[in-house]
């Protein structure tokens, strides 16, 4: 090539550079120049700037000489869009076969096959663009694709996800102001809380990534699968009032995807159905209540109330038995309830499993089960004991609705004791919650 045929093909790449970014910069700082209230247009809007950018590239090109650089950017405008693009994968194809050290070509790539639902493909690409040059966009998307790829077992499922951790971890080091790394470094998180049954230091990992992400990056404020990644660990934490506005802020941000809305109407409705079933004790009639009640016994108490119980120290000791009303926020150390199951509440989800206990007169309290099988429950008028319960106070308003009830959160079926008798290890089940992980 020419001296100037190489000058004017360097112009040329810096024109076609210039558009996309100014496409990428346009979808990206959206709501820097529309309000939410145009959010149901977003993506009709940048499908439409991706469409001019097309035709002013084109004018650019001219009869220039196609190169790999031109093919990935013309495949990189194609790829702004959430869809899939088989005119994309056509050209970013071609661009890596022309040039096979291109990393972003591969990295476009990687995320073509990924919205096209290829996660094996993906992953290859990604990997691929890491073995000709460390790059946190490589690391970032390997992180997400990790948590995507089919395994065979639970414990190949639970290497991706400790795998996905860290090469999210990776990326943040390359750059700890990109608000990205850090989203992506939360849904990493994420997953591996509902991977490892639910460890409160790993949530608060996830919530540290996520808050910094929007520290460092404005644009994450306006990220709806952040808000709703965000909203499902809230909800599984039992802060339901952040939940809600989690899930709210999401539907706001993409009023078409259906999603948040859903799973905020899912949440409102289970507030609802709870409170009402807690006020009326299950609907159950005084006199049946009476009865239920004056049928428990210490041996309901079962190891709970010999000195055989076992604490979190691995130290036997003696429980003292204490009405629900006497309890304070938070563990409550060596105590015991016992009371009646008046009621059980299912959710689409399964988790919690949630029923209702009463021990007196006095309040209905719910009791929220976590890492349960499917086939596990308690049924109305069991009597059931629960060592060291942790307490909590609800009050929740939402879009001028308020909510307020005392629950028992218990992390595992095994921690209870049903009529009598411990439950045995086949009742436990690792929870896992779906969330987003965009590219």
């Amino acid at each position: 090539m020419m001296a100037d045929e190489e000058e004017e093909a360097k112009h040329v790449l810096q024109k076609l550079q210039g558009l996309v970014d100014r496409l990428y910069c346009f979808r990206d700082s959206y709501f820097e120049t529309h309000s939410v209230e145009d959010a149901g247009r977003k993506q009709q809007d940048v499908q439409e700037e991706m469409e001019k950018t097309l035709q002013q590239m084109e004018e650019v090109l001219g009869s220039a000489q196609v190169e790999a650089q031109a093919l990935m950017l013309k495949g990189k405008a194609l790829n702004v869009t959430p869809d899939y693009s088989p005119e994309a994968e056509v050209l970013l194809s071609k661009a890596v076969k022309l040039e096979p050290e291109l990393v972003e070509a591969w990295n476009q790539l990687g995320e073509v096959y990924w919205k096209k639902g290829d996660v094996a493909s993906a992953h290859t690409c990604f990997s691929g663009a890491l073995t000709h040059c460390k790059n946190k966009v490589s690391l970032q998307n390997l992180s997400m694709v990790l948590r995507q790829l089919q395994t065979d077992s639970g414990d190949e499922h639970s290497r991706h996800v400790m795998d996905s951790v860290r090469q999210a971890k990776l990326a943040v080091q390359m750059d700890v102001l990109d608000g990205r790394s850090w989203y992506i470094l939360g849904n990493a998180y994420l997953s591996l809380y509902f991977n490892t049954g639910q460890n409160p230091k790993i949530s608060q990992q996830a919530l540290s990534a996520y808050a910094q992400a929007e520290k460092v990056d404005r644009k994450a404020s306006s990220n709806p699968d952040l808000h709703l990644n965000r909203a499902t660990l809230h909800k599984y934490e039992e802060s339901y009032g952040e939940a809600l506005e989690g899930f709210s802020q999401a539907a706001a941000l993409d009023p078409v995807w259906p999603e948040p809305q859903q799973r905020e109407q899912q949440l409102l409705e289970f507030l609802s159905r709870l409170t009402s079933l807690l006020e009326s004790k299950g609907k159950t009639k005084p006199k049946k209540l009476q009865s239920m009640l004056g049928s428990l016994r210490p041996a309901h108490l079962g190891p709970c109330g010999d000195g055989r119980y076992q604490s979190a120290s691995g130290q036997k000791m003696t429980l003292e038995l204490k009405p629900l009303s006497t309890l304070q926020p938070g563990v409550n150390s060596g105590t015991v309830v016992l009371g009646k199951v008046v009621f059980s509440l299912t959710t689409e989800e399964k988790v919690p499993f949630t029923f209702g206990l009463v021990d007196s007169d006095g309040p209905c309290y719910a009791v929220m089960v976590y890492n349960v099988v499917q086939s596990w429950g308690v049924l109305i008028g069991d009597s059931v004991a629960i060592p060291e319960p942790n307490l909590r106070h609800h009050q929740i308003r939402h879009k001028g609705k308020d909510y307020s009830f005392s629950s028992v959160r218990v992390e595992t079926p095994l921690l209870l004791v049903v009529n009598g008798k411990p439950q045995n290890s086949s009742s436990q089940a690792l929870c896992h919650s779906s969330f987003k992980a965009a590219v």
